[in-house]
């Protein structure tokens, strides 16, 4: 499989998964789900290794940062928002991204997993680039974060819309706040299906959670290495 093909073999993969969502968006026709699940069963198929597949697919991981940047925009176009609501938005990230570094750690270690599986564990609500740099930072495995990263956003993306639904949260800051803080950038596309409002809420708060995991996680892991 040459680079070029393995490049274009992806994107049309994510294409039709994307129309195929978009005319009947049901949980098992997710993009996020469907798209590794048929490039991993192609490659198991005609025995083409990972390498040969990424040599042309590493351009669009490459891609995740400045795509991640691209949310400075509704970020701009409703600053006058975030700004009347940064106290609440910023206590509310904050304790949602120290619970979900610190369950991580609890339950890795109920499972009695080994130390460096913990640290691949620990960054796992935050988006992907700045997941894997924490993990590589720690002694985790970043290809292994990834899997837990990408395992979050779906499951937060799936279960953060029956929360809201459950217990009726209409307001655009509530929403964006638990499906950013919950699950990064899934959770944010999911939010964008509400409104623009909470779309953008949720991009601050995919950032900030990411800011804070950065900062706190070797600080915590420093106080708390009973943990790991």
């Amino acid at each position: 499989m040459t680079a070029l093909f393995s490049l274009v073999f992806t994107i049309s993969l994510y294409w039709g998964a994307k129309w195929c969502y978009k005319h009947k968006p049901k949980v098992y026709l997710s993009p996020l789900l469907t798209v590794p699940v048929l490039v991993g069963g192609c490659l198991l198929l005609t025995g083409i290794s990972y390498e040969s597949y990424d040599a042309g697919a590493q351009w669009l991981s490459r891609m995740l940062e400045p795509a991640t940047i691209a949310f400075a925009v509704p970020l701009y176009k409703y600053f006058n928002i975030l700004k009347k609501h940064a106290a609440e938005i910023f206590i509310s990230v904050f304790s949602g991204s120290i619970a979900a570094i610190l369950s991580s750690m609890a339950i890795a270690k109920m499972l009695h997993l080994n130390p460096q599986i913990v640290e691949s564990l620990i960054p796992r609500s935050v988006t992907t680039p700045i997941a894997m740099g924490v993990s590589e930072t720690i002694g985790g495995i970043p290809a292994i974060t990834a899997v837990f990263v990408i395992m979050t956003g779906l499951l937060g993306s799936i279960i953060g819309p029956i929360i809201i639904h459950l217990l009726r949260i209409d307001n655009d800051i509530a929403r964006g706040v638990l499906l950013g803080t919950g699950a990064h950038g899934a959770g944010t596309s999911k939010a964008f299906e509400f409104s623009s409002i909470t779309g953008t809420i949720s991009s601050l708060s995919m950032i900030l959670a990411a800011l804070i995991t950065l900062f706190t996680v070797p600080w915590i892991l420093s106080v708390l290495p009973i943990l790991l």
